[in-house]
């Protein structure tokens, strides 16, 4: 298998969602429409990552793990085992809904699957801000009084975000990102929303979204998470987030440093959010002078022995530590 795996992104139309990545990440979109999200890695029954290029090029996801399970996610995974990490980009130009996903305690009663995420703001607005969390004191049956009033946006904590910034929100934390922010969101495999409240907004058919009430309001009830806080963008290297599910890593790198990724240790996402990496071991199958560019999203198999070299000021997120999830 080839040391590395870039994928196609799958672009999805949003009622929130604008034309932002062609400039913020030098995309060409497809034409017309409000693209909210870029799936840039994906192994879902309705989404499907493919290769972008080499000689798997053509060959989704799916088919990788059926095939060659053990060379892309290490020894014991079951090739029926779905990939269990999903990255996007999102563009909001328009704030999302006020939502929730449901935590494991309840998501199998309530039909979903749980989704612990992570965001990364690659840019933010002058004034940009996501709600995450209830304020002190307001549990599930203040949240539904206010519900009913229309006045659920004073129950949130708010939290004014800057580039660089990064916030992990665990399943079962209401929440909503205000327009203003283009994130890179790294969470469960799952695609399980319950929207509560959606601002009086139509959808792109013109009509008003589905709320799920009854389910956002379980979720409530039965969430253990702490309010989420911010992580500052900062020059150091940190764990932006560690959990069960996954670990995200942020690993800034001066101009010719390098990163080494020792093969048969376990599969890796890489994601450049600042400059650009050269590969440094060309050999290994990847073609001397080829490079990734802020943005890129890559898949390194748990069989891949790989090398980068920054190409300017550099910042990537290493996220690991999915393969027992």
């Amino acid at each position: 298998m080839r040391s590395f795996l870039k994928f196609a992104p799958l672009y999805q139309q949003r009622v929130w969602g604008g034309r932002g990545l062609e400039q913020a990440l030098g995309r060409a979109l497809p034409a017309g429409g409000s693209i909210g999200e870029s799936w840039e890695i994906v192994d879902r029954p309705e989404a499907q990552s493919i290769v972008a290029d080499g000689p798997l090029a053509g060959r989704t996801l799916r088919q990788l793990i059926e095939t060659r399970a053990a060379e892309l996610m290490g020894p014991g995974w079951a090739s029926e085992r779905r990939f269990p990490v999903l990255v996007k980009w999102l563009d909001c130009r328009d704030r999302l809904s006020l939502q929730v996903h449901p935590p494991a305690a309840v998501a199998a009663e309530l039909g979903g699957e749980p989704k612990t995420e992570n965001w990364y703001f690659f840019q933010a607005d002058a004034g940009a801000a996501v709600l995450a969390g209830l304020q002190p004191g307001v549990d599930a049956r203040k949240f539904a009084q206010a519900l009913e009033h229309g006045d659920v946006e004073q129950c949130m904590c708010r939290h004014a975000t800057r580039a660089g910034d990064s916030l992990f929100i665990r399943s079962g934390v209401m929440h909503a990102i205000e327009a203003g922010n283009v994130i890179l969101e790294i969470q469960q495999n799952s695609d399980t929303t319950y929207r509560v409240y959606d601002w009086g907004r139509a959808g792109l058919d013109g009509k008003p979204r589905a709320l799920h009430v009854r389910e956002s309001l379980a979720c409530l009830a039965a969430n253990t998470a702490p309010t989420p806080q911010l992580v500052r963008a900062a020059a150091e290297a940190a764990v932006l987030a560690e959990c069960p599910e996954f670990r995200i890593s942020r690993r800034p790198l001066a101009d010719g440093e390098t990163l080494r990724f020792a093969a048969r240790e376990q599969p890796r996402i890489l994601s450049v959010v600042e400059g650009s990496l050269r590969f440094a071991n060309p050999g290994a199958g990847n073609p001397e002078g080829s490079a990734l560019g802020c943005g890129d999203n890559i898949l390194l198999p748990y069989a891949s022995d790989l090398a980068f070299a920054a190409a300017g000021k550099t910042t990537v997120l290493v996220t690991d530590r999915f393969h027992h999830a």
